[in-house]
């Protein structure tokens, strides 16, 4: 396959995610959770830190983290241990903009352990994304998710 043919394909895969939201203002909210994605499968702490604002937040297990560097920190351990090789699947259930310049959006999915070809039951989890428009792009406020089975 040739280098464009796969950039198409690639292009192609990833435009299936953003659903019904695929235009206009939502489909710009959504680049949020697949930049977070797309440097969450590269295990990049780095990379996932700066899809937040300054003071963004995200809630990982029984932790709050508040910051940027606080994500970035935990994050990196995280890649180094239990999340390695790990990737994330999600689908977007609903967008919904609160202001011009800050949405809600709600998405379903989960973590892949490393050498699962699926994602496990029990690894299922409904995520809401707080996200704000900065000098014209979006960004990360608050992440959240939380199991949808006990």
């Amino acid at each position: 396959m040739s280098k464009a043919a796969e950039l198409v394909k690639g292009a192609k895969q990833w435009a299936s995610h953003y659903g019904q939201y695929a235009n206009g203002t939502e489909g710009a909210v959504l680049t949020v959770p697949l930049r977070f994605r797309g440097a969450w499968e590269s295990n990049d702490a780095d990379a996932v830190a700066d899809v937040f604002t300054e003071n963004g937040s995200m809630l990982a297990g029984d932790n709050q983290l508040k910051g940027r560097e606080e994500i970035r920190a935990y994050l990196r351990e995280a890649f180094a241990g239990p999340y390695q090789g790990a990737r994330l699947v999600d689908e977007p259930l609903e967008i919904k903009m609160l202001t011009d310049d800050v949405a809600l959006a709600v998405t379903q999915g989960g973590i892949v352990r490393d050498g699962a070809g699926e994602l496990a039951p029990e690894d299922e989890v409904r995520t809401t994304w707080v996200v704000a428009r900065r000098n014209g792009d979006w960004h990360l406020m608050s992440h959240q998710s939380s199991p949808l089975k006990g």
